[in-house]
């Protein structure tokens, strides 16, 4: 059990880490904003509007906020893939049914029921949003636990 709280926590930074990497990226190019806001927003679910102009605060509960969530993702997957392995036995799959999970759970479950404010929807954004969980949280857990799990090991 030690071995798994390990690679939960280790995987929970590393898919923390790529996906506000990936926001950040995709924030700057779409505004050229600064990045800072991202993590703002993110606090924002806990502080309202006023988030936004709250200064080192909100953006450092803005990043502790947006690492609990991924490593309470990485739990939920850790929790989830010893049957979707053994239902469909693909990464790629298992990857992108994950990202598309945490999208629908972020955009229709966990957002909407917080105090952020409501970005209106629009197709290329959610696309690419959910390509970024896929490629940033989904790909990178699957290889992870697969790579990590002991029926995959070799035979002696």
């Amino acid at each position: 059990m030690h071995k798994n709280l390990s690679l939960i926590f280790k995987a929970g930074l590393l898919v923390g880490t790529l996906d506000i990497l990936a926001a950040f990226i995709n924030f700057y190019l779409k505004t050229g904003k600064n990045v800072i806001l991202v993590l703002q927003y993110i606090a924002s679910a806990a502080f309202g509007q006023e988030a936004m102009n709250g200064g080192i605060f909100t953006t450092l509960a803005g990043l502790l906020f947006h690492y609990l969530i991924a490593l309470a993702f990485t739990v939920l997957f850790a929790l989830l893939y010893p049957k979707l392995w053994q239902w469909f036995k693909n990464i790629w799959l298992i990857a992108i049914l994950y990202g598309i999970l945490i999208w629908l759970l972020m955009n229709l479950i966990i957002v909407p029921s917080t105090r952020a404010p409501q970005i209106p929807f629009s197709w290329s954004a959610g696309l690419v949003n959910c390509l970024i969980l896929v490629l940033c949280i989904g790909l990178p857990l699957a290889y992870l636990f697969r790579k990590n799990d002991p029926a995959n090991s070799p035979k002696n």
